[in-house]
Order: C-alpha cells, then sequence, then structure tokens
C-alpha cells in the first residue's frame, strides 16, 4: 500500500499558578509511594478498564468543562467541526509561550499552503503522550501490579507501574516514566521523563513541548447519560470518522479520560483536556506504519526512526 507521508494526516487507510483542581491532581499523583498503596488497599473495589476501547475522532482532544484547553484548529469545514485535512491550530491560545506560539503558527502556514508537515504519525515515530491521545482505538490490560497501553496505530506501547514513585533520576524515553495508582473508582496515572525527539509535539498541530513535560490522566467508567454532554461538545469540535470499531449506538459504560498537561518551558500555565471511549466492536486490528517509508508525493523517504549499531 502506498503511503502518503506528506499528507496532513495519515489515517491507517491505509508561569502562571494552577488553577486548585489542576494542583490537587497533580498533588495526588506524586503522592508517596506507602500512601498509594495504603489508600488502594482501603478495601475499595477497582473498576475493570480492561479492553479494547475506542474514540472516532480527529483530531480528537475535547475542551475540558472549565480553566484553559488545548490547541484547537482554526480551519473549519463546511459543517462548522475542525477540518482535519488542514490541521492550523490556534498561535493565539493563551497557554502558549511565545516561541511555542510561533512554532505553532509556522506549522498552520504550511497547511495553509497545501503542503504537509512531518508528525510522529506520518513519520513512524512514537508519540509519546499526550500525543498518542489522538488514536481511535487503546486496549488496556489491567494487572495489580502494572497497566499496558496499546495504540493501534503503530502498535505503540505504553507500560505503567503501579504504587511506585518515579525514580530520583529519569531516564528520558518516548513514552516518559508512568507511574499509576487507583483513587476510588478512578485510575489516575502520572507520567514525566518524555523525551524530546525531530518531531516532538503534544498535538496534530506541532504544539512543541520540552524536557519538563509533565501529564497527568485520570481515567474513570461513567453512564452514556453523564457522558452525553461531552460527547455532543466533541460532535461539534471534531470529526468523526466512519469506521468499524466504533459503535454509534452503544450506550454502555463510557472510559472517559481526563488529562491535565504542565510545561513551564512551552506553555504559560497548565491545561487540560478530555478523550471520551467507547467499547469499541470487531477485532483489533495491526496498523503498521513502516511497511514502505517512500513519501510519493515529496519524492522522498521519510524519517524513520533507525539504529546507530546493530542490537545483536
Amino acid at each position: 500500500m502506498r503511503a502518503c507521508r506528506s499528507c496532513l494526516f495519515l489515517i491507517a487507510l491505509t508561569g502562571a499558578a494552577a488553577a486548585p483542581g489542576l494542583r490537587q491532581v497533580w498533588s495526588q499523583a506524586l503522592a508517596p509511594a506507602a500512601a498509594i498503596a495504603e489508600a488502594t488497599n482501603r478495601g475499595a473495589s477497582i473498576p475493570d478498564f480492561s479492553g479494547i476501547w475506542s474514540h472516532p475522532y480527529l483530531t480528537g482532544f475535547e475542551m475540558p468543562f472549565s480553566g484553559p484547553g488545548p490547541v484547537l484548529n482554526t480551519s473549519r469545514s463546511p459543517s462548522g467541526v475542525a477540518n482535519f485535512q488542514k490541521l492550523v491550530g490556534d498561535h493565539t491560545n493563551p497557554i502558549l509561550q511565545p516561541w511555542a506560539a510561533e512554532v505553532v503558527k509556522q506549522h498552520g502556514k504550511i497547511s495553509l499552503a497545501g503542503v504537509g508537515y512531518p508528525t510522529p504519525s506520518n513519520q513512524c515515530w512514537p508519540g509519546g503522550v499526550p500525543y498518542v491521545f489522538w488514536d481511535f482505538l487503546m486496549q488496556m490490560f489491567q494487572e495489580p501490579d502494572r497497566i499496558t497501553m496499546i495504540y493501534r496505530h503503530g502498535n505503540e506501547v505504553r507500560r505503567v507501574r503501579m504504587n511506585a514513585p518515579h525514580p530520583a533520576q529519569v531516564v528520558p524515553s518516548w513514552y516518559g516514566d508512568s507511574v499509576g495508582h487507583y483513587e476510588g473508582d478512578t485510575l489516575v496515572i502520572d507520567t514525566v521523563g518524555i523525551k524530546v525527539g525531530p518531531f516532538a509535539m503534544v498535538d496534530m498541530y506541532g504544539t512543541p513541548h520540552t524536557e519538563a513535560l509533565h501529564v497527568v490522566e485520570r481515567y474513570r467508567l461513567i453512564d452514556y447519560a453523564d457522558a452525553k454532554e461531552a460527547i455532543a461538545r466533541n460532535d461539534k469540535e471534531n470529526f468523526r470518522v466512519r469506521q468499524d470499531g466504533f459503535d454509534p449506538d452503544y450506550r454502555g459504560k463510557v472510559l472517559q479520560l481526563q488529562f491535565a498537561v504542565e510545561d513551564p518551558g512551552a506553555f504559560t500555565m497548565p491545561w487540560s483536556s478530555m478523550i471520551t471511549y467507547r467499547r469499541a466492536i470487531g477485532e483489533w486490528t495491526d496498523l503498521i506504519c513502516a511497511e514502505n517509508r517512500h513519501e510519493y508525493f515529496a519524492g522522498r523517504d521519510s524519517a524513520v526512526p533507525t539504529a546507530d549499531r546493530p542490537d545483536f
């Protein structure tokens, strides 16, 4: 299959103070391991988050119910939703430091000229968090001492250690060091040490990040009725893709991810966003990005990661 890595998106066709709520999220997520373990063992039942979850939206990020939110697309389709064929991030969003706003602006200019710019997805690089949350399908494997999360596009894998602190010295990696714990019915994942690579960005609009990036995720199972407002708002913001893994008539439990982002190197303030997942239907299918690294429209090869030396 020909790869269109010059396209705007490859779809498997294939210092301000934080708001009180965010401060609470971060302080809880960074609690000592002993306190985490004690809270986990108080007899509260742990929800079953395991299985395959779907959100068929591009580019996926939802606005929070309150407070600063992510960069959104200023390019709109006739229906009013974000135009995923032309990714023009709002560089005037006040969360952006001037240099970061300029990066977003330059990516938007490339899009407006009708040319695709490199992203982790179309260059076959690991996306890191929160970038990878755009992916339509996520599979979670839940064990007492670890959580494993697989994202379908490129089979990207995250590993979360449960009831453990971050090491004193974190070695940067593509998905960072992730530790988790339960707060009642909520799975909390805290991630630091996300590596900065040649295509480092937190979203599809090229919004950059630095080594100081800190992401806290909170996952909860909620009734569909309680998620209707978030779903309706997302339908007005993001383009819904037709795909086999999503049942539009699903009315069961919804997995709601609320995540907070902090990076004093790139952002003027912490901000937050959401992803609303529903149970996926059908079988899990693998999408391998690097089968053909040639960009036919640009007449060049993508910058697929390569090893400096043999593994053995």
